[in-house]
């Protein structure tokens, strides 16, 4: 991946190759300035030549394809992939605290004034409002540090009624999926053809089943029900391994489509917040994407709807960004820890959440084992766990269990809540 320069003025200059970046650290000639991406400071005078350059961003609902391109170059891909989890740790606070209340035990009193969606115009879910946030915070950083710039953004428009019925159309806008049935129950039965979605049987006692339970968020919406029988549908079957898990964990789930309304009202404030920008949408970039002989990614979205029309020079390297959790704000554990030698009344909760041992924060960036990995969680005070950009855990070759020892890490840099990898 290129570095980026700005001169000694602050004012950015066309990216170099890393070998020529390492010559003007050596020489003492330039400074850094940041890590990710890595930038550096002249410290001295440059002519300050400049090409037009393109940044293409292909936005996703979890997955931002990035694209620098020039006339006819690709200068750096790369794809950044936000958290998608921040809806179910606000439920699992929620629980709880709720839990706790209920059990007369010390809590965090009720509040019922602190709600903005009334006060404030344009409010969003924290969910939501968590990754647009991120997503213009990277799409500026990028600009900051690119020359006479030209910014393509491919943008998603859905019609979530027309993806579920494509014959849809006139006044069945204005009907929901249930429209004509007494209730949402026997909706569900009717799509399922009065059949168990487990044992494929027939004319048996029929029950609606919650596939994300109420308990972790779920709704009473069609998309979350399904049918199964009186035989299947029983408390053995709910439990982790058992016939219904697997059958849920092999990717048989109902279709959803809560993506499509996030990528619309994502579409409505980017217009607001990059009014230059050139819009390009999902129709134009794919054939052009194809004419340039590129394969489906993110990145590869990302070049095509730079508008490039052929490719004389293309990066094999290509830079993963994601985004990581570093704090823990449930401020009680659900089940009390085992072996504990005093009662759980004066317990701090920082004290729960271990981010740091023997010089090694959460998060850092590490070698162990000839691999390169992030730690995710400390165990004890000389171990840990290491995951790869991929989510995948670095355990010792020929071991089963997934700890590491603090003491074959070898720490290559700190980081905040973003993990970056250039492969």
């Amino acid at each position: 991946m290129l570095v980026f320069i700005i001169n000694q003025h602050g004012e950015t200059l066309m990216p170099c190759k890393p070998r020529k970046a390492r010559k003007l650290l050596r020489d003492n000639k330039a400074k850094i300035v940041s890590y990710k991406p890595f930038t550096i400071q002249l410290l001295y005078g440059s002519s300050g030549y400049k090409q037009d350059i393109n940044l293409g961003i292909d936005l996703g609902a979890k997955h931002i394809g990035v694209a620098i391109t020039t006339k006819d170059k690709v200068l750096a891909k790369g794809e950044i992939e936000l958290r998608d989890d921040v809806s179910s740790l606000l439920e699992t606070r929620k629980i709880y605290r709720r839990s706790r209340r209920g059990r007369k035990t010390r809590y965090r009193e009720p509040r019922f004034l602190n709600r903005t969606k009334a006060k404030k115009k344009g409010w969003l879910p924290p969910s939501t409002q968590s990754r647009i946030d991120n997503t213009f915070m990277w799409i500026d950083r990028f600009c900051d540090l690119l020359p006479n710039l030209n910014l393509i953004i491919e943008v998603g428009k859905f019609d979530v009624q027309k993806m579920i019925n494509p014959e849809i159309g006139g006044v069945d806008y204005q009907r929901g999926q249930t429209y004509g049935y007494h209730d949402v129950r026997y909706f569900v039965l009717a799509r399922d053809n009065y059949t168990c979605q487990l044992c494929k049987k027939k004319n048996k006692i029929l029950n609606t089943h919650h596939i994300v339970y109420k308990s972790h968020g779920g709704t009473n919406r069609a998309d979350n029900l399904i049918t199964l029988c009186t035989d299947c549908h029983t408390s053995e079957n709910h439990q982790p391994g058992k016939i219904l898990w697997g059958w849920m964990t092999e990717g048989k789930k109902l279709p959803s489509y809560k993506e499509g309304p996030f990528m619309n009202s994502f579409r409505q404030r980017v217009f607001t917040k990059y009014p230059d920008a050139k819009i390009t949408y999902g129709s134009i970039t794919t054939p052009h994407r194809k004419k340039l002989g590129l394969d489906k990614t993110h990145y590869n979205d990302a070049i095509a709807a730079t508008g490039i029309e052929s490719i004389q020079q293309n990066t094999n390297r290509v830079f993963y960004i994601k985004q990581f959790r570093k704090k823990k704000r449930s401020l009680h554990e659900a089940t009390p820890r085992k072996g504990r030698k005093e009662p759980n009344r004066t317990q701090r909760r920082n004290a729960k959440n271990t981010k740091e041992s023997k010089g090694f924060f959460l998060n850092d960036k590490v070698e162990v084992y000839g691999e390169t990995g992030f730690i995710s969680g400390f165990t004890g005070k000389t171990m840990c766990y290491v995951k790869d950009i991929n989510g995948e855990y670095i355990t010792k070759p020929g071991k089963a269990y997934k700890q590491v020892s603090l003491k074959e890490c070898t720490h290559i840099s700190h980081n905040n809540n973003w993990q970056m990898m250039v492969c």
